[in-house]
């Protein structure tokens, strides 16, 4: 019998993260629940997981700083990214009613993602940041709190029983986390059309532009850009880039003649590109 890939994710079971990794990978996958990022990556480098998947930015939230300078500290490889539509609900044991509601749970940036609709709740009703929009909704089960909702996923309401008491109660629709799917070693396939790279250029005048007109020239669309402080070296940037590309062989001579101009260049991996459909 085959054993399901093990997955680890940052969260409990029923997390955005988790139905992140059913997404990328298939409903058939054994999820493993990790604390942190840093506690994700570092189970993946050790080999007790099979894949990571890993939270980069959201539309609201921007982007995890943090979370590039984890995959490189591990030394793990991009294999896929997946985008996916936030949806917040509010959730509470079956038969507790909005009116019975004293206590709301939740992650602080699902709380803030809802507070058009918070504001709407009489001013007796507490909000109170958890460490994660799942665990709220698993924490109202194992104390049987009939005076308290979580904001959290549809996926957590179904695993842990809990009735939606008021839905999508997202101030934006158009909310959405991109995830990048994490392995211990780079996936090569003739399908790969994206790459995330870290570049670091000379302090100098021009260099930056320079190396990034290369890949317009070569007709690579370069999507992202964001740059991040080195550690040591007051403002001077690493850069992390994601670049999209129709024509592999343009990429790789891009790729190629970009590092005339970069001290430095980290390719984080290649991988085949998601898409996100406006909502």
């Amino acid at each position: 019998m085959v054993q399901p890939k093990k997955i680890a994710i940052q969260g409990v079971a029923g997390a955005f993260h988790e139905v992140a990794a059913q997404k990328y990978f298939g409903s058939d996958i054994a999820a493993v629940e990790c604390d942190t990022f840093r506690e994700l990556t570092r189970k993946l480098a050790a080999g007790e997981v099979d894949f990571a998947v890993m939270a980069i930015e959201n539309t609201i939230a921007g982007t995890l700083l943090p979370n590039y300078s984890l995959i490189r500290e591990f030394d793990l490889k991009v294999v896929g990214e997946v985008y996916l539509h936030i949806e917040m609900q509010l959730m509470a044991l079956p038969g507790v009613p909005l009116a019975q509601v004293a206590y709301i749970h939740s992650h602080p940036i699902a709380i803030a993602q809802c507070r058009e609709f918070l504001d709407t709740l009489p001013p007796a009703v507490t909000v109170i940041e958890k460490n994660d929009t799942a665990e709220s909704a698993q924490l109202i089960v194992k104390n049987n709190l009939r005076n308290t909702a979580a904001i959290a996923g549809k996926l957590a309401a179904e695993m842990y029983g809990l009735h939606v008491i008021a839905k999508n109660i997202h101030t934006c629709k158009q909310n959405f986390t991109r995830f990048l799917a994490l392995s211990g070693k780079p996936r090569q396939s003739d399908q790969n059309n994206k790459a995330s790279i870290c570049l670091e250029v000379t302090h100098c005048s021009g260099s930056l532009a320079k190396a990034l007109g290369i890949w317009a020239k070569h007709g690579v669309n370069l999507t992202k850009i964001q740059s991040v402080p080195i550690i040591g070296k007051p403002y001077q940037y690493s850069f992390y880039i994601d670049l999209e590309w129709d024509d592999s062989a343009a990429y790789r001579r891009a790729t190629d003649e970009v590092a005339s101009y970069a001290t430095s260049q980290y390719l984080l991996g290649e991988y085949r590109r998601d898409r996100w459909e406006e909502i």
